[in-house]
């Protein structure tokens, strides 16, 4: 989990002054007031107040100390060495987040590899010339192949001139799944032929799934949603090594 840590000459504005018409104690109503958006607080141990929520698209979390004239960022550990605001963070900050876009992503234009049945769903922005999405869909097969798993790609062009024209040309294809593997396995030599027609049809959808991204916070591929064991969702930007691939597909390799 990744916490916003403020900078010193920020801090250097935290006094407890008053603040007229705040919703928040003085000193955390200044923090709002640049920018970080409160999700939630929450009691914690030794009288502190705990608060989490968002500043730059990244978690932020601190504590209001018991007498309201002062606030410690960043995570709490308890003597064992748990990180006690991890839980908050994800309860009241990064789950409620990742459900939204999760029903964003449904709604989106995607192209399924795998079977229409297969229980576990997970989606993933592609980017056609991105190297750690090609790796990403190569190191999915097995469970793709197994029918357990159905990766949903959201065909974005972000990384070179001709990225959108290819993700145009997937998307438009008649069979959109076929020439999503027709990329993947020319890779090497540069992936799928650009077709005009194509591109002149399908533009302005990986225009909206670019916007979709953006809107999300997310500034590399593959980013990929995906469900834990109890339903709640989890977002990985980058390629996952082993352990995080296990989980996604939501068991060990076929």
């Amino acid at each position: 989990m990744v916490f916003i840590l403020f900078s010193a000459a920020f801090m250097t504005c935290v006094s407890a002054r008053s603040v007229a018409g705040a919703p928040y104690p003085p000193v955390v109503q200044q923090l709002v007031d640049q920018g970080v958006r409160i999700a939630g607080s929450f009691k914690a141990p030794d009288g502190l107040t705990g608060y989490v929520g968002e500043m730059q698209g990244q978690p932020v979390a601190f504590y209001l100390t018991p007498g309201g004239e002062h606030v410690i960022v960043g995570p709490m550990l308890s003597a064992s060495g748990e990180n006690l605001t991890e839980a908050k963070v994800q309860e009241l900050v990064v789950g409620p987040k990742n459900a939204k876009a999760w029903r964003a992503l449904e709604k989106a234009e995607w192209v399924r590899e795998g079977s229409a049945g297969a229980p576990v769903i997970v989606y993933t922005f592609t980017d056609p010339n991105c190297p750690f999405c090609h790796r990403f869909h190569r190191a999915a097969r097995p469970w793709i192949e197994a029918g357990r798993v159905q990766l949903r790609h959201i065909l974005v062009g972000i990384i070179k001139q001709d990225s959108l024209p290819k993700a145009a040309t997937i998307l438009g294809a008649e069979d959109p799944g076929a020439a999503l593997r027709e990329n993947q396995e020319k890779y090497g030599s540069g992936g799928i032929a650009v077709v005009p027609k194509r591109v002149e049809a399908y533009s302005d959808t990986i225009r909206e799934n670019n916007a979709l991204m953006s809107s999300l916070d997310l500034h590399a591929t593959p980013s990929t949603y995906y469900k834990g064991p109890n339903g709640q969702i989890f977002m990985k930007q980058g390629a996952p090594d082993e352990d995080e691939l296990v989980k996604m597909m939501g068991g060990p390799r076929p």
